[in-house]
C-alpha cells in the first residue's frame, strides 16, 4: 500500500518542502542584511560593520572598512541566490507550496538575522553599534533589536500557525517570487557606494594606501578637479570634476572608491599592494 493511501507526504515532496523553507530563510537573512547595510551604512550612515575597530591600527583604516562593508553585502548576495535556488530549482515543485508558509520563514530569517546581530556584533564582539556617535548606543541597540528582531521573529511565527486560502501553490510561487525580487532589487542598491546624492560635478574618493600627497595631485589633475575636502587622515578626499571628465578616470589613478561610478569593484584594490 502505497504512502498516498495512507496520506502520508511522498519524500520527494517533504524533501521539497525542507529546501523552499530553506530557501525562504535565507532570503530573509539576505534582505536583513540588505535593509542593515543600506539604511545604516549608506543612507544613515550610523556605522560601517567594523567601526568599532576604528583607531586600531590597520584594521581601523577607512580603506579596510569599505572593503568590510563590499565583502558583507557579497555574502548576503550569495545567500539571497542560494535561497532562490533552494526554492525555485526543483523541476517539479519550484516555488511552490503555502505562501504564509514562505513569508512566515522570511521573516523568521529577517528576524532571526538582526538578533544574531544584536547578540553577536554589537554586545558579544562590539565590532559595531547601531548608532556609533551616540552617547547611549545601548538604547539605539534596544530599539533596533525590538522593531527588526524580536517583531519579525514573532510575526514570522503567528503567520506559520495561520492557514492559506485558496490555491497554496499559486500563493507560494507569487510570494516566493516576490521575495525573489525584493532581494535582487536590494542588492544591486548595496553595491552602490555611499554619496550619490552629492552635487553632480562632486565626488568622494579613497584612494590606495601608500599614495603619498604628490600623486593624490596629480590624480586630482588627470580629471582637471580640484580638492575642496578631506578628513583627518586624508583618507578621504571630495574632489570638485570639470564638466567632460569622468571621475571613473580616477581609478587609472590609484582611486580605489569613486562615488556615482557604479558599483565600487575597486574597493578590492585595498588588497593590492601599494606600488
Amino acid at each position: 500500500m502505497t504512502s498516498e493511501i495512507h496520506g502520508a507526504t511522498p519524500p520527494d515532496e517533504r524533501l521539497s518542502g525542507r529546501r523552499r523553507i530553506w530557501g525562504a530563510l535565507l532570503l530573509g537573512v539576505s534582505l536583513g542584511g540588505f535593509f542593515d547595510g543600506i539604511l545604516l551604512h549608506q543612507i544613515l550612515q550610523w556605522h560601517h560593520l567594523l567601526s568599532g575597530l576604528e583607531g586600531t591600527g590597520p584594521l581601523g583604516d577607512l580603506r579596510f572598512q569599505v572593503m568590510a562593508d563590499g565583502l558583507f553585502h557579497a555574502v548576503h548576495y550569495v545567500l539571497a541566490v542560494l535561497g532562490m535556488v533552494l526554492i525555485f530549482g526543483h523541476p517539479r515543485h519550484a516555488g511552490a507550496g503555502r505562501g504564509r508558509t514562505i513569508a512566515g520563514w522570511a521573516a523568521i530569517g529577517f528576524g532571526g538575522w538582526h538578533c544574531f546581530d544584536a547578540l553577536f556584533s554589537h554586545w558579544l564582539l562590539g565590532i559595531h553599534r547601531i548608532r556609533m556617535d551616540s552617547p547611549n548606543p545601548l538604547v539605539w541597540d534596544m530599539i533596533w533589536f525590538v522593531l527588526f528582531g524580536l517583531l519579525p521573529l514573532g510575526l514570522g511565527l503567528w503567520m506559520l500557525r495561520g492557514e492559506d486560502g485558496g490555491d497554496h501553490q499559486g500563493r507560494g510561487r507569487r510570494t516566493a517570487l516576490s521575495l525573489a525580487i525584493l532581494a535582487m532589487t536590494a542588492a544591486p542598491v548595496a553595491a552602490l557606494p555611499a554619496g550619490d546624492m552629492l552635487p553632480k560635478d562632486h565626488v568622494l574618493v579613497v584612494f590606495r594606501p601608500g599614495m603619498d600627497f604628490a600623486q593624490i595631485v596629480a590624480a586630482v589633475d588627470a580629471v582637471e578637479g580640484r580638492m575642496i575636502w578631506t578628513d583627518v587622515g586624508q583618507g578621504v578626499w571630495l574632489i570638485s570634476v570639470s564638466p567632460g571628465q569622468g571621475p571613473g578616470t580616477l581609478y587609472r589613478h590609484g582611486a580605489m572608491l569613486v562615488t556615482g561610478t557604479g558599483p565600487a569593484v575597486g574597493c578590492l584594490d585595498w588588497m593590492r599592494p601599494a606600488a
